[in-house]
């Protein structure tokens, strides 16, 4: 085990747990995810293998047939991961976030039915909030929904999807102005539909289609997706929760979640970028001796180490937060700051450690160069986060008068 990034106070499973994700990142992910990447594949293998270490099921409790660990647990097991290949732990963590918001907003119907699946792998979840033209402005969402009987009819489209072709059931978010009060705020009309679906792409129930996987810099493998709806009919049972105009509170709920996900993926980035570095340092000869030895790329080596320590430590104090039930979006908005800008900068000096060999796609380092950027854009940019954080902190420490 590395000596960075370790974590105090964990109990005898959760260490279990660990362990055992660790070993399968070793053997079954990070021999061939350069490969994979390379041929932008889905990792089926490995996806089977997360389900029978019982992964999907991590966080659902055991009632419904999941391990009931806790959000620390889950983001201690998406840095492994990401450790590994960063485009898999994309991959649980949208099913993450819909088995989340389920437990925590869906009708006791609605937990019953899609739970226990969940928790198997058998149902694989998706978390709809972007489209083409709003970014970060959630309330701009122009995807509506009108109620038709006992159904609603869905039109609009929606942007980054990730899991859009592999998934079976999306959470999306729409606009529904119908029974919401006169002159309310944009948010207060939104509801949060759960659409079941077929996997794959072109049209995978009447009126939903996903057009095919969008191309990317980097994030290979998983699939990133556009979503478009043309008359889409849900019946209202499967409304989030079972009310409408309660969708943008569920899905922030959610996307707090979603930010430990990703400052814990930016962690493991950080931290297999500082294991090739180190190692690669220790390796390479100039000048008589290794690199390593010199005191320019020791400097680098014990800048990256401090901050793969820092990252790691604000993600697990963010998870702690939202376990023992209090409000985290500070926390949580600070970690995925931190830790995505830092694994920014902790690979580029991997990066620079390993020269002209860095740039050659034989080395991992190449990956992780383009792997790096999503995440400073993923579940709310560097500058939504410090818009957060600072209302926070104004709340915080607000002066009198």
């Amino acid at each position: 085990m590395s000596r960075l990034a370790q974590t105090d106070g964990l109990t005898d499973i959760q260490r279990e747990i660990l362990s055992t994700v660790r070993d399968f990142v070793d053997k079954e992910i990070l021999p061939v995810a350069t490969e994979l990447e390379h041929r932008d594949e889905y990792p089926t293998a490995i996806v089977e293998g997360l389900k029978e270490l019982g992964l999907f099921g991590l966080m659902i409790p055991e009632e419904y047939g999941g391990l009931g660990e806790s959000l620390l647990t889950y983001a201690l097991c998406v840095e492994e991961i990401a450790r590994g290949w960063m485009s898999v732990s994309g991959i649980i963590n949208t099913h993450f976030i819909v088995a989340y918001m389920l437990k925590q907003h869906g009708t006791q119907e609605q937990k019953d039915y899609f739970l226990p699946k969940m928790a198997l792998g058998e149902i694989r979840g998706a978390f709809s909030m972007s489209e083409p033209g709003l970014g970060s402005d959630v309330s701009a969402i122009t995807s509506k929904a009108v109620r038709d009987g006992d159904d609603y009819v869905l039109n609009g489209q929606k942007m980054w999807l990730t899991n859009g072709g592999s998934s079976t059931l999306v959470a999306v978010l729409c606009r529904t102005p119908e029974g919401a009060a006169e002159g309310a705020a944009p948010h207060k009309s939104m509801t949060t539909f759960l659409i079941e679906k077929e996997p794959g792409f072109g049209e995978v129930r009447p009126g939903l289609t996903i057009p095919g996987k969008i191309d990317k810099m980097g994030y290979k493998g998983v699939d990133t997706t556009e979503l478009i709806m043309d008359g889409l009919r849900i019946p209202a049972d499967r409304v989030l929760g079972g009310s409408p105009h309660r969708g943008f509170y569920q899905m922030m709920d959610g996307v707090e979640v979603g930010r430990v996900n990703v400052a814990a993926r930016g962690c493991g980035v950080a931290q297999r970028a500082f294991e090739l570095g180190v190692a690669y340092a220790q390796e390479r000869h100039t000048f008589g001796k290794p690199i390593a030895q010199h005191q320019a790329i020791q400097f680098k080596l014990a800048e990256m180490g401090t901050k793969v320590e820092a990252a790691h430590a604000m993600m697990v104090n963010a998870a702690r937060k939202k376990d023992a039930g209090a409000r985290n979006d500070l926390e949580a908005g600070m970690a995925k700051y931190l830790a995505s800008e830092y694994c920014k900068e902790v690979v580029e000096d991997a990066f620079r450690i390993h020269g002209g060999y860095g740039f050659s796609k034989e080395y991992e380092i190449e990956r992780l160069y383009r792997e790096a950027p999503m995440l400073l854009i993923g579940e709310g940019t560097a500058e939504i986060q410090k818009m957060i954080i600072g209302r926070r902190l104004l709340e915080e420490y607000r002066t009198q008068g």
